[in-house]
């Protein structure tokens, strides 16, 4: 863990703030308030369960125990809903904005929806915020954002032409998080996500990761089936790295602000590399698990980059940013995870 970091959570611990989470039942919304909470911190979520789960908010509730969960207060709202913006800003510190259609393939389908949900709802939260007078924002962006951009790893100023109404929504966030720091002193953080994994991810939704998919299909003694030659890769980040940098973005000094930084881990894998290491972690930590470790070859998916892999310098530098978890212990941790949850569903 980063001295840095260390030093925050401490600080935090020692004068509780109050945050307020945008998509909290969620996969990456979740993690975040389990975290904030252990912290001690005053937390309002928001959340309309249209990707998100209350078994989510449950496990939570569960962890951190009945005197911290009591610091939690959550809203059951939209962020396509002025109101319910404005209803769950008050007395707010800080902002982490996580609601979101997080899917390519449905932003293709209805780029009219994604547009609605990704720009008018995200304009909502920043018109609640500047309201509100908060002291900053923190918004998930997305390494979509690159398009179809070539050079690796990807640095923040590279940006190539969008492939999708997703990554143009993302960057559309951008554009207005700098108009509103200009025009009405609002500060903001934009974190582009690389390919974020871990605990409570959805493995069946209609654009499920490939990680949290594989190993539920593993599990369920499937057969997994990799898009393409399984020679595309992508910068993958353990979730616990993504909650790292949204507590940093919001605390950090304010030369940091207005700005997006990537974060990932730096490197990649491909997915024919990242099959071989769930199917080895599965015999090194769910060895009882029957699993089917011959994968089929799929069609290429349309709106998918061949490559992805983030340059987090300026994360490093400016945000003092250091991923604490590498991808083999993210996957030990996942499939461990996961092999729990699915061995209480058969119990069950």
């Amino acid at each position: 863990m980063s001295e840095t970091y260390k030093q925050i959570k401490e600080e935090l611990k020692k004068s509780p703030k109050r945050w307020l989470i945008t998509g909290v039942a969620g996969f990456i919304g979740s993690n975040l308030l389990e975290t904030l909470l252990e912290l001690d911190q005053e937390v309002v979520g928001l959340d309309n369960f249209r990707t998100g789960k209350r078994a989510n908010l449950l496990e939570v509730q569960t962890t951190v125990g009945p005197e911290r969960w009591s610091r939690f207060h959550f809203v059951e709202g939209d962020i396509t809903s002025p109101k319910d913006c404005h209803k769950v800003m008050a007395g707010v510190d800080y902002v982490l904005h996580q609601a979101a259609l997080g899917s390519v393939p449905q932003s293709i389908e209805d780029p009219s929806e994604a547009n609605r949900i990704n720009v008018s709802g995200f304009l909502n939260v920043f018109e609640a915020a500047k309201d509100a007078k908060v002291k900053r924002v923190v918004y998930a962006s997305s390494s979509a954002v690159y398009g179809d951009a070539i050079t690796m790893p990807l640095s923040e100023d590279d940006i190539g032409k969008p492939i999708s109404p997703y990554a143009v929504n993302k960057y559309v966030n951008e554009l207005y998080a700098i108009t509103f720091a200009r025009n009405y002193g609002l500060e903001s953080v934009g974190l582009r996500y690389f390919n974020v994994f871990g605990k409570r991810q959805d493995p069946n939704g209609s654009y499920a990761a490939v990680i949290p998919r594989w190993i539920e299909k593993l599990l369920s003694g499937g057969q997994c089936s990799i898009n393409g030659d399984g020679e595309t890769s992508r910068d993958f980040v353990h979730v616990n790295n993504v909650v790292q940098a949204n507590i940093l973005a919001a605390t950090s000094a304010p030369t940091a602000a207005n700005e997006a930084y990537n974060i990932g881990n730096g490197g990649r894998s491909s997915l024919n590399e990242l099959f071989y290491h769930i199917c080895e972690g599965f015999a090194l930590y769910a060895p009882e698990a029957k699993i089917n470790s011959k994968a089929y070859y799929a069609p290429f998916r349309d709106g998918d980059i061949r490559h992805s892999q983030a340059n987090i310098g300026k994360a490093v530098e400016k945000l003092h940013y250091h991923p604490e978890m590498s991808v083999a212990e993210g996957l030990a941790q996942t499939i461990m995870w996961y092999s729990h949850m699915y061995s209480r569903e058969l119990v069950a």
